[in-house]
């Protein structure tokens, strides 16, 4: 059975006439890219879980509140408030406690459960470590195209209403990111498998 495509604007006008399911079904639409920009800004799984509660529950507060104006901009809009509450809470991270092994590391780290070998989860989990080490290297402007571009799949023109800058700068910025992200990945020693 095939399921018609509801548009995001069509969603919000069903879950303000009291259909909770509308909001469900927006919340599984967009999680991984809201999720994923969260997580890449601020580094850390709980925090980025905690923040993605924190929009959703704003968003619904906004829609009840009746100050939602953006029509069918719905990702864009809550990308927004999601980049907003992680700056907040980048902003107050000195405050948060995080508890460490001996060596420094996070214990949370290791609590995973695993589905593929050992060694591959591994190489995964540091590969993936070596791209967000890069990714936070890079300068905050850079940082932030290349997230919302790649990992909330906006278009420019999205990024630079959201950025208030221009479609050129945001193009500029992405060009800069990826040149710096490859020298970066150029200097890593060749592992043999």
């Amino acid at each position: 059975m095939h399921k018609e495509f509801i548009p995001d604007g069509v969603l919000l006008k069903i879950y303000l006439e009291g259909n909770e399911n509308a909001i469900e079904t927006l919340v599984k639409r967009h999680k991984s890219r809201i999720f994923t920009s969260i997580y890449l800004m601020v580094n850390d799984r709980y925090l980025a879980e905690d923040i993605f509660q924190e929009t959703f529950i704003k968003i619904i507060n906004c829609l009840r509140s009746g100050k939602y104006r953006h029509e069918d901009k719905f990702l864009p809009w809550a990308l927004r408030i999601a980049r907003n509450l992680a700056i907040d809470s980048i902003r107050h991270k000195g405050r948060l406690p995080v508890i460490t092994d001996s060596e420094g590391n996070n214990v949370f780290d290791y609590i995973n459960i695993y589905d593929d070998s050992r060694e591959k989860v591994l190489i995964d989990k540091e590969e993936l470590q070596t791209l967000h080490g890069f990714i936070n290297k890079l300068p905050e402007e850079q940082k932030e195209v290349l997230i919302l571009r790649h990992y909330a799949d906006l278009s420019f023109k999205e990024i630079a209403d959201m950025t208030q800058t221009n479609i050129n700068t945001c193009i500029g910025r992405m060009h800069y990111a990826l040149l710096n992200l490859r020298k970066m990945m150029q200097k890593i020693p060749v592992r043999v498998k």
